[in-house]
């Protein structure tokens, strides 16, 4: 199960009471900031307007591609370590409004991840260092460090220790 708070809500859905959850203006800078990033190809540009504007921690060298979008409403919720590659048009949520409630869990992203395009990551995830995401993949669940995973809905396909063992006699990445 994911890391996420519930939270009830009476009456409509939880959507129709989202600006009792989250300041409007907040949203309207957070889309702003997110939809400037999600153009520019500058990725020290992406990152400094991530950590100042959004509150989000980036470690240092994190490139995201473009058209990432990240969670409007609630952009604090997500860290991402150094050195980490988010793949084109990934989503990251740290939020869902349903019916009777809505949910929010932190997202973490460890150091040196790969996350292939058009990924959906939800929220209360945690991927683990030297984690591999495939394209195209919906993370629902946290991604142990070192694994390589995919598909929707996601498994791994190999884990850490069966991704040293393929690697070892790689002439590139194995031992020489």
């Amino acid at each position: 199960m994911r890391k996420t708070e519930r939270y009830p809500v009476k009456g409509a859905n939880s959507l129709w009471h989202v600006y009792k959850t989250v300041p409007f203006w907040k949203v309207v800078k957070n889309f702003i900031v997110i939809q400037l990033a999600r153009y520019t190809p500058f990725l020290g540009v992406k990152n400094w307007l991530y950590r100042t504007f959004l509150r989000m921690k980036v470690g240092e060298q994190t490139s995201f591609a473009l058209m990432v979008m990240l969670d409007v409403m609630f952009p604090e919720k997500i860290s991402v370590g150094r050195n980490t590659v988010i793949g084109y048009n990934t989503t990251i949520l740290a939020h869902e409004y349903l019916i009777r409630e809505y949910r929010l869990g932190d997202v973490v992203i460890g150091d040196e991840v790969m996350i292939g395009a058009n990924t959906t990551i939800l929220p209360g995830v945690t991927i683990g260092s030297g984690a591999f995401v495939s394209a195209g993949t919906l993370v629902h669940k946290d991604v142990p460090a070192g694994a390589f995973v995919g598909g929707n809905p996601m498994k791994v396909i190999y884990t850490k220790e069966e991704m040293d063992n393929r690697w070892a006699d790689d002439p590139i990445y194995g031992e020489k």
